[in-house]
C-alpha cells in the first residue's frame, strides 16, 4: 500500500473546517486512505471524527496510506491539501 508524510500547514492543524474539508476530499476521491498521527493511531480519513480524534495540531506530521487502482493519484491530491492553510481557503 502506497504511503506520503506530510506536515499538516493549517494553522489550527486539522481541526474544524480544515478537517471537514480534508474528509470531503477523501470522500470525493473514492479510494480508501488511512491517516496515521503522531501517535501512531491510524483511523479512515474519511470519518470526520476518527480525524477529530487524533488531534493533530499544526506543523504536525501525518502519514496517508491509500488502497486501490488510484491510491498513488490519491495521495498526491490530499498531501497538497494538507500543505496549504485550510483556514485560509
Amino acid at each position: 500500500m502506497p504511503d506520503r508524510t506530510v506536515v499538516v500547514a493549517s494553522s489550527v492543524g486539522l481541526h474544524a473546517r480544515p478537517a471537514s474539508l480534508f474528509c470531503q476530499a477523501v470522500a470525493r476521491i473514492g479510494v480508501p486512505v488511512l491517516l496515521t498521527g503522531a501517535s501512531g493511531r491510524s483511523v479512515n480519513a474519511a470519518s470526520i471524527l476518527g480525524v477529530l480524534s487524533l488531534g493533530i495540531g499544526p506543523g504536525e506530521s501525518v502519514t496517508l496510506e491509500a488502497d486501490g487502482e488510484r491510491a498513488e493519484i490519491a495521495l498526491d491530491e490530499l498531501v497538497a491539501l494538507l500543505s496549504v492553510d485550510l483556514d485560509l481557503e
